[in-house]
């Protein structure tokens, strides 16, 4: 990687590669010739697997695990010590965005990430990028998390996450943000969408859901998450003026949306419309009374918290008006303790990437690309 020249390819053979992997040259794809076999293993020893600060740059079709953050993590920061303490978060002062401007261009396809102690796949400071055909499991937070982006022009697709704390987190991160066709399931918390006042770009706003799979997020033999929730299919904390349709929500025993205020961000404007949530649940659970302009509609006729739900919420779009007074899960049950996100399994082996051996290298530009919601429709029924 240091002495690749912006446009080459990296196409590297099988073999456990113990050592970190930074890529800072721009538009150089890093490719494993087998996603299986392929291997970038910190051993629990080192930070970050690949961290990628170079424009347009790409890493496929390889797995990375074993690390102390993140498994793979694209990011406009550039200091070493930030990025190992997450590149953001409550141990440190917010993003400096104008020292550090978000890395621009980026993507991960057919990556497996896990078993790594912050998060799998991780784009932080970053835009204009994709997350697609990758799988993460066994992260002691989130298994793919998109952070502080503000025009974000990023697509996160195809990609399954199980058996971490938190499937798929959005943070900070808003506008021309889009999460589609993705299956979020056996996880303790399938999604949240997250305001932060500790960190920079606040509150998250303008993302959109579509197609996606968050089912059965009950997950006991995964690491336990920090702020100890269990259960939930798709937490909003915080966010605001988010869009989900046609997604398939179920099995999730705490509630398949709960709405709540965080760190003195309200829940506002949130749009859960078309969506196929499984009766074998709580529908919404609303956490605030401060929350307005939120709306639920042609979910299903599962049970609401508090139930029935006031007009301003049972139809789209939600008027900005207040609630009188909040909900809560008629059936939550205790959190259970979680285990080290060192002794969650290895994952089986995930589909690999097509003819890699010989398919051209394509860096990461003018991406994500036109996005079509058309072409993805409400999944159909898990077995």
């Amino acid at each position: 990687m240091d002495s690749a020249r912006s446009g080459d390819m990296v196409l590297v053979s099988p073999g456990v590669y113990r050592e970190s992997v930074t890529i800072r040259t721009p538009r150089v794809v890093l490719r494993g010739t087998d996603r299986s076999t392929v291997v970038v293993d910190g051993e629990f020893k080192r930070t970050n697997g690949i961290t990628v600060t170079g424009a347009a740059s790409v890493v496929e079709n390889l797995t990375v695990r074993n690390n102390l953050a993140n498994g793979l993590l694209f990011t406009g920061v550039t200091d070493k010590a930030l990025q190992g303490a997450g590149a953001g978060g409550a141990g440190y002062d917010p993003l400096d965005t104008v020292k550090f401007p978000a890395l621009r261009g980026f993507r991960a396809s057919y990556v497996t990430a896990h078993n790594n102690a912050l998060y799998g796949i991780y784009a932080f400071d970053a835009r204009d990028g994709v997350i697609e055909n990758s799988y993460g499991s066994g992260q002691m937070d989130s298994g793919i998390y998109v952070g502080q982006c503000t025009q974000c022009n990023t697509v996160v697709r195809n990609n399954l996450t199980e058996h971490n704390a938190v499937g798929v987190e959005v943070t900070n991160a808003s506008n021309d943000l889009y999460l589609l066709g993705n299956t979020v399931r056996r996880n303790r918390v399938g999604v949240t969408v997250l305001s932060n006042n500790l960190e920079a770009l606040g509150p998250q706003r303008h993302a959109v859901f579509t197609g996606n799979t968050i089912s059965d997020n009950n997950d006991d033999r995964s690491p336990e998450q920090a702020d100890g929730g269990f259960g939930i299919g798709v937490g909003i904390a915080g966010g605001t003026y988010n869009r989900f349709t046609h997604n398939r929500v179920e099995g999730n025993r705490a509630g398949a949306f709960v709405l709540r205020d965080e760190q003195g961000y309200p829940a506002l404007g949130n749009r859960i419309e078309d969506n196929a949530v499984g009766e074998d649940q709580t529908g919404l659970v609303v956490l605030t009374a401060r929350s307005g302009g939120n709306c639920y509609t042609r979910n299903g006729h599962g049970p609401t918290s508090p139930q029935p739900l006031p007009r301003t919420l049972s139809a789209c779009p939600g008027k900005d008006t207040g609630l009188s007074a909040a909900g809560w899960p008629s059936d939550l049950e205790p959190v259970p303790a979680g285990i080290s996100f060192r002794d969650v399994p290895p994952p089986p082996a995930q589909p690999g990437m097509p003819d890699a051996t010989r398919a051209p290298a394509r860096p990461a530009l003018h991406l994500p690309g036109e996005v079509h919601l058309a072409a993805y429709p409400l999944p159909k029924p898990h077995n």
